[in-house]
Parts: structure tokens; sequence; C-alpha cells
């Protein structure tokens, strides 16, 4: 399976900003942003002025890193986002947010996304009772999603579970911490995901 092997701090400090990819981490002072905000590199501190395309690459490559997925599955999500009816950059972020590996996230049974995906090709997560291993499965309105058995007594995930109690899930996410479950209730509104995110300019980016 191929996966992304660059480490998580120096993709939050090329894109200059939080990335969330470290959990727990990304909330404390040993964020990497916090002490090294430019980007990577001998000519990370220059200022250079960057054209159109340079910003919708970044964009794409931003939100690339976010729900990491790499560019042919990416690709692949927008043709989709592209297809439905809609508005094509708010069906792509709610296609993204759809994912598996994203709800069991949002859920807290993962202190990021790559933990998340992590449980969920071990077999930890089930869809409507019935074991899915697959992390770019698409959950659907209505579906119950819950950690099986054997993963509720995983440490990691008790601390997971622990930390987004204290922060809080998504309003379109129903969660039940106690029994390891919960319901993803509606696809999420523009307005309920991050204002960071320009979408525009990724759909200017594959529109040429």
């Amino acid at each position: 399976m191929a996966r992304n092997t660059d480490p998580k701090c120096r993709q939050c400090r090329r894109e200059g900003e939080k990335l969330f990819l470290k959990g727990e981490k990304c909330f404390t002072d040993k964020c990497a942003i916090e002490r090294r905000s430019h980007a990577p590199g001998q000519h990370g501190q220059k200022n250079n002025r960057m054209s159109d395309y340079a910003l919708q690459l970044r964009e794409k490559q931003k939100v690339r890193r976010i729900y990491g997925i790499l560019e042919r599955q990416f690709r692949r999500i927008y043709a989709e986002a592209d297809r439905r009816k809609g508005i094509t950059g708010q069906n792509l972020l709610q296609l993204l947010e759809c994912r598996l590996d994203n709800v069991a996230f949002r859920m807290g049974f993962g202190a990021s996304r790559s933990e998340a995906r992590q449980v969920v090709r071990h077999n930890g997560v089930t869809v409507n009772g019935r074991r899915v291993n697959i992390p770019s499965f698409l959950v659907r309105p209505g579906d119950v999603v819950a950690l099986s058995a054997g993963a509720r007594e995983q440490l990691r995930v008790k601390a997971a579970m622990e930390a987004v109690e204290q922060r809080g899930v998504p309003e379109w996410i129903s969660l039940d911490s106690k029994e390891g479950k919960g319901t993803f209730k509606s696809l999420p509104a523009r307005t309920d995901l991050p204002s960071t995110i320009n979408e525009s300019l990724i759909v200017e980016l594959y529109s040429k």
C-alpha cells in the first residue's frame, strides 16, 4: 500500500500552518510550527511571491496532507465531486469527511488521522455492525461506526477518546464514548468545515 513517509512536522512547516498530523503534540509547545514557522530547507525563510498556479498547488497539497491522501486517489475523489450535483469544492470536502478513517478520527478512535487509519486497517472498526478495514470506505448519513471489543481496550485508543471528549466532536457526529461508537448524522455544511481551506483554488487548478 502506497503511503506518504515524509516527516509530519516538516509537512506542516511546508504549508506554513498546523495540519494536526501528530495528534496531541500539535496542541503543545513542542509543535514545529511554534518553534520554526518558516518553510524547511535553506531557502525556507525567503519571502518569494507566489504565482497563481503556485497558490493553487499549495492549497491542493495542503488538503492532501491534512486528509493523508496521495495524488492519484485525490484525483479520483475530485472527479467524483465534479460529477455530483452541487458545488464541486463543497462536494470535495464532504467526500473527504465521509472517509471512514476521517470519521474514525472525528469520533476520537485515534489521536490523528494516520492513527485512526491504522485502527481501521487492523480490523478495529465496524460500520452498522459489519467489520470494515478499508480507510477510503465512504460512510453515509445514519451509519453507526463503532470500535471492536479489542480496539476499545487499547491504551492509545482510550487516550484518544479522552482527548476528543475534552475538545468536543463536530455537530454532524454524535458520539457515545462509553460504548465506543457514534453516528454519522449528516453531511457537514461548509460553515462547519475549516475556514483555512480555500477549495475554490483546488477547483481552479483541476479545471485547467
